[in-house]
């Protein structure tokens, strides 16, 4: 948008909101390019390689996804390693208190983000969403940064959680090498991804529904352990109650430091609650189905993260040995150290743990999925406004970004490093790097509304006449901001802590 004196935003009229547009011309033209039978709409024969012709400056995606896949995306999309296997380490850092605040902190500051990008989303549902709203109500170069950033950190992520599926299943099977499971589990990524969208949301349907059971049941039998119910042969047989919070180290193990060193662990589980948003580019009616499912992030938040990690923290001590090595759990080869699959060891519940392992197994080679479809789709937004090469813009038959799902792909053989010895310093590395990169995408959509918001109420219109309004306005989204400038904070505090102590230990 171009400067005016005086205007807080942009003097070119506010663009109309796409819920306006969608019967126009160029929709119907787009339709009409879509005549294509079963096998090439689903990436099924070689004729859905060859690109896609929509008409004359057309260029979008397939949009395939129904209202039943973006709820499932948003309510349980993006539960994957950091959640089932990170809070291990979380635990063992901080104490149960501080991974209870601080996954609930960062809860507080993820729904302001979602809600902010669904007032975003069902406005103006385009390919690319963090990027081009960032572009438009920010500045280009801060859109180009973010776009960027949001490229890398799925490019990160998908081989962690390779990695973490590799591990997974090692719990079950040591004798053959971790390359051997990365290996079977990059080509099962590769083989949903060749049915496009409607592969992908499938997907996350199916696997969002096995979690979202999985976690109620996980939640309801540790309450019965809480209170004494387990079988005789464990050690819940008896009330257990809150007796971990009152151990030598306390509620907040290692003080400050310790809470503050949960924070990335947090921000990396909730990695990936935005893709609902990005998903609207590729639904057949965003403007229905958008706000149903942003409004079930709240019991994603709830549900998985809040009450699960409280009974993680009644029933696993933060001293348990068996979390130490959790810290380098995507490395380590120790699926051990998920807490979930420890409550069902301690407590005598034969069977338990293998399926809270397969839970994990299923949870991780999801977020990989959708590593690779938030990535592609990002990358081809950028390529799109000529911020990316040329290359990306190319979309083939079936509304797939080939050239963009490939190099993402390519990123997850990155997962072999593990094999190297100096493997466990790198993943420790990508895995912080990819827990701050979610941090600025949240914070530019903060920003992004604020701005909206700005430029809605300056060229005369009112709230009313946004089809949905974020539950927090304006204010949730500066709630957001301030949360994530804390957080950012709380890690370089952190950082020189931890620098000053290892300089203190080498000069004494």
């Amino acid at each position: 948008m171009s400067a005016k004196e005086g205007s807080p935003v942009a003097d070119e009229k506010a663009p109309v909101p796409a819920y306006e547009t969608k019967d126009s011309a160029a929709s119907g033209e787009v339709d009409a390019y879509r005549q294509e039978d079963f096998m090439t709409r689903n990436g099924l024969n070689l004729e859905s390689f060859k690109p896609a012709h929509y008409g004359l400056g057309i260029v979008e995606l397939e949009r395939s996804m129904k209202p039943r896949h973006l709820h499932m995306i948003a309510i349980g999309g993006s539960i994957g390693a950091g959640f089932f296997v990170g809070s291990g380490g979380a635990l063992s850092r901080g104490g149960p208190a501080s991974l209870l605040l601080d996954f609930l902190i960062m809860g507080v500051m993820i729904f302001n983000v979602v809600y902010a990008l669904g007032e975003l989303a069902v406005m103006y549902p385009v390919s690319g969403g963090f990027y081009t709203y960032s572009t438009r109500f920010i500045d280009p170069s801060w859109g180009f940064a973010m776009g960027w950033n949001y490229v890398f950190q799925w490019a990160i992520v998908l081989p962690l959680e390779l990695t973490v599926c590799a591990i997974t299943c090692q719990y079950w099977n040591r004798d053959l090498s971790v390359g051997v499971y990365i290996t079977i589990f990059w080509v099962a990524i590769v083989v949903v991804n060749i049915f496009g969208t409607l592969g992908y949301a499938e997907e996350e349907f199916a696997s969002s529904i096995f979690k979202l059971g999985a976690t109620i049941a996980f939640i309801l039998i540790s309450f019965v352990l809480v209170l004494g119910g387990g079988p005789s042969s464990g050690k819940f047989s008896e009330y257990h109650g809150a007796q971990y919070w009152y151990e030598d180290s306390g509620a907040f193990k290692n003080g400050f430091v310790g809470f503050c060193s949960v924070f990335v662990t947090a921000a990396f589980a909730y990695s990936g609650t935005e893709l609902v948003g990005l998903a609207a580019a590729e639904s057949t009616n965003p403007v229905k189905a958008l706000p149903g499912a942003i409004k079930q992030v709240f019991w994603r938040i709830t549900l998985f993260y809040v009450i699960g990690l409280l009974f993680v923290g009644l029933l696993i001590s933060a001293n348990d040995e068996r979390l130490i090595s959790s810290t380098a759990q995507y490395s380590s080869g120790d699926a051990n150290t998920s807490p979930f699959v420890l409550v069902g060891k301690d407590a005598g519940l034969v069977g338990f743990d293998h399926f809270m392992n397969l839970v994990i197994l299923v949870s991780v080679l999801s977020i990989g999925v959708s590593g690779v479809y938030g990535g592609s789709r990002t990358l081809t937004a950028l390529a799109q406004q000529g911020y990316a090469p040329k290359l990306f813009t190319y979309i083939d038959k079936s509304g797939r970004p080939l050239p963009s799902v490939a190099v993402i792909i390519l990123c997850g053989l990155l997962a072999f490093v593990n094999l190297n010895a100096q493997g466990p310093v790198v993943f420790d590395w990508l895995l912080a790097l990819s827990g701050l990169a979610a941090l600025f995408t949240w914070g530019s959509i903060c920003v992004a509304h604020i701005r909206f918001r700005a430029a809605w109420k300056y060229h005369g219109h009112t709230l009313d006449e946004l089809p949905f309004k974020a539950i927090g306005g304006v204010y949730g989204s500066w709630l957001g901001v301030f949360l994530i400038a804390l957080v950012l904070i709380a890690q370089v505090s952190r950082s020189i802590y931890n620098k000053t102590d290892a300089v203190r230990e080498l000069t004494c």
